[in-house]
């Protein structure tokens, strides 16, 4: 049972890690230098409402995220005992 929540915990670090490494940043980065607004240029997902590209990475991050809590949780309940 151990080691089948092991395996199951390693698969949600990779996906997290996968995850959070695709998201873009917030930081406007070189286009800050020059007084340019953060949402100059935005493709058509940073610009439409409703379930966005962005939206739907932070609810697959924090999903993920819950799932590695409660793999963490269980694994140190097994462990303990």
């Amino acid at each position: 049972m151990q080691t089948a929540f092991i395996v199951l915990h390693l698969i949600v670090t990779v996906l997290l890690i996968v995850v959070v490494l695709m998201q873009e940043g917030k930081d406007p980065g070189m286009r800050g230098i020059q007084g340019a607004s953060s949402d100059m240029g935005d493709s058509f997902f940073k610009r439409a409402g409703g379930t966005t590209k962005e939206k739907m990475q932070t609810r697959l991050t924090s999903t993920i995220s819950v799932l590695f809590l409660i793999t963490t949780i269980v694994l140190v309940v097994l462990t303990a005992n």
